[in-house]
């Protein structure tokens, strides 16, 4: 009569947290919004001269005990905020992070996950502009097209041409069907942005691309702003589809 009980605490201790829907954290560097059963908005904060203080999305997948982020928070008190939090709060080991184009936020915290020896992974566009722009470097490169695991389930990165930057990449999590398009995506209602490394001719098609090749994806994640569905990439197709 005990075997069940037992074997319940067993898989709870063992294995990777399910978290509640009510699961987040905020502070005033870092907040963290979970989205579906395994996958969870981490936003951070970059000061620039430009554009003032902007939020900086990222995206944390889990399964089975490991998790994979897809870009840094802007700086590494935020990184160390992340990583504590999905140590502490899910149980899970960090097993990767995927920077999805060279500028700082996207890597402005990787020195703190080298530091904690979880490998970086990044487009050879990305890591030879981080490179010439003396930031930090990715460890791992990549041409076109990467499939990690987390657990059980696959995490795909790929490139799909030119726009925000001329490496610009996504990721794909099809267990869950959510989208992280960074910086080559549009929150709806957003500007256009930092356009000094765009591609604003190429920008609209690439995300044709996107769209055809992942329409299955319900949640759509840009890398600022408000997330949602496909309606941010008819957007971005839309805004750069008049340049």
């Amino acid at each position: 009569m005990k075997t069940f009980p037992l074997l319940l605490l067993f898989l709870i201790l063992t294995a990777c947290k399910t978290p509640e829907a009510t699961f987040s954290h905020q502070s005033k560097a870092l907040k963290i919004e979970q989205l579906t059963k395994s996958t969870f908005l981490h936003t951070s904060y970059l000061q620039t001269e430009s554009f003032g203080k902007v939020p900086c999305n990222g995206m944390l997948v889990m399964d089975g005990g490991e998790a994979i982020v897809y870009d840094t928070p802007a700086d590494i008190a935020a990184s160390k905020e992340l990583l504590d939090w999905v140590e502490g709060n899910l149980n899970c080991k960090v097993k990767a992070v995927v920077v999805t184009h060279f500028h700082v936020d996207c890597l402005g915290g990787l020195a703190e996950f080298h530091e904690r020896a979880i490998p970086s992974y990044a487009n050879v566009q990305t890591i030879h502009l981080a490179k010439a722009d003396s930031a930090n470097l990715p460890q791992n490169g990549f041409d076109n097209y990467m499939e990690l695991t987390v657990g059980s389930k696959k995490v795909i990165t790929e490139y799909l041409g030119e726009g925000h930057t001329k490496d610009n990449v996504v990721g794909y999590f099809p267990a869950e069907k959510v989208l992280f398009g960074g910086c080559l995506i549009k929150a709806v209602g957003a500007g256009k942005g930092n356009l000094e490394d765009a591609n604003t001719k190429a920008w609209s098609e690439t995300v044709r691309q996107v769209q055809s090749k992942y329409h299955e994806a319900e949640i759509v994640i840009p890398g600022h702003g408000k997330y949602g569905g496909q309606e941010l990439l008819t957007y971005t197709i839309e805004m750069f589809g008049k340049d």
